[in-house]
């Protein structure tokens, strides 16, 4: 992850077994609350961690920033990038948009965001996410917000294809703790969850995980709330030029993992398919040709 990617929490995770004792104090505190815990003044910092205002200014610099000012205008433009609304988006990439085809401006933001996203995503995760989802005991439930729904039924309609033990939880979030009420401790929620995180999607996490099921979570470079549930987290790029933010890269690793999946059980599978495309036949859903 490049330096300009990176987000503060990254940092003080990458310098962590660096830090003295008092620091780390620091440093967990911070993350406990990630990233409300730094927004306050560098004495109401210090109280919280209970730590000295000394340390405070010691460890920030030890992480690479000039200051606790330095710091905290870092935090700041986190917290500004992850509540952006689309009137906001889209006019901060028309400021500075060059003057070429939005074809071309989008598949060079598009381009950037999978090569970062690939540079930071570990192989190891990746194929320990495709065994989950491919073991055949545990059941799977998927669930999206307003936008990243339309991703969860995607992934959805593929696995259920796949495998059998598959749920696309309901958009309306009233019922969810009646979903969670089914998941058992060998079950896993997959969720979709990006910038201007949706409280009901956290909360779904929290229950699910007192409930035992493994969480898995796709959300963006800042990483909603619901990942601090989640056994497995994609964090991927997903700025674009564009009021909305970019779903290709999340697609990408969701049709990677279809893939995968789907390769590991390829015999029954196979099978499924092949029963499908029967009751397709029966229900003639599909037009004939000739």
């Amino acid at each position: 992850m490049t330096t300009a990617s990176k987000t503060v929490s990254d940092v003080i995770h990458a310098h962590f077994d660096a830090l003295t004792r008092a620091e780390r104090q620091l440093a967990e505190s911070l993350l406990d609350n990630y990233p409300v815990s730094g927004l306050g003044s560098i004495t109401t910092v210090a109280e919280n961690a209970g730590v000295s205002t000394p340390t405070v200014a010691r460890m920030v610099q030890k992480l690479g920033f000039k200051g606790y000012p330095d710091f905290q205008a870092r935090l700041h433009q986190e917290v500004e990038a992850t509540i952006s609304n689309p009137i906001a988006k889209h006019d901060r990439w028309a400021s500075n948009a060059p003057g070429t085809h939005i074809l071309n401006r989008f598949a060079d933001a598009i381009i950037g965001n999978l090569r970062q996203t690939l540079s930071d995503l570990d192989t190891a995760t990746f194929d320990s996410v495709a065994a989950l989802l491919s073991d055949r005991k545990r059941g799977l439930y998927f669930v999206g917000g307003r936008i990243t729904g339309a991703l969860a039924e995607y992934f959805f309609t593929h696995m259920q294809v796949i495998r059998p033990s598959t749920t696309l939880l309901s958009p309306n979030s009233s019922s969810w703790p009646q979903y969670a009420l089914n998941m058992n401790a060998a079950d896993i929620l997959i969720i979709f969850d990006i910038r201007r995180y949706e409280h009901e999607i956290v909360s779904l996490a929290a229950a699910a995980r007192k409930r035992g099921a493994e969480i898995i979570v796709f959300t963006d470079q800042w990483a909603s709330p619901a990942a601090k549930h989640a056994r497995h987290t994609f964090r991927v790029q997903i700025e674009a030029p564009s009021a909305w933010d970019s779903s290709v890269v999340t697609m990408f690793i969701v049709e990677a993992l279809i893939e995968a999946v789907q390769n590991s059980m390829w015999d029954e599978t196979k099978e499924r398919m092949k029963t499908l495309e029967g009751l397709f036949e029966q229900s003639q859903l599909f037009r004939k040709l000739g």
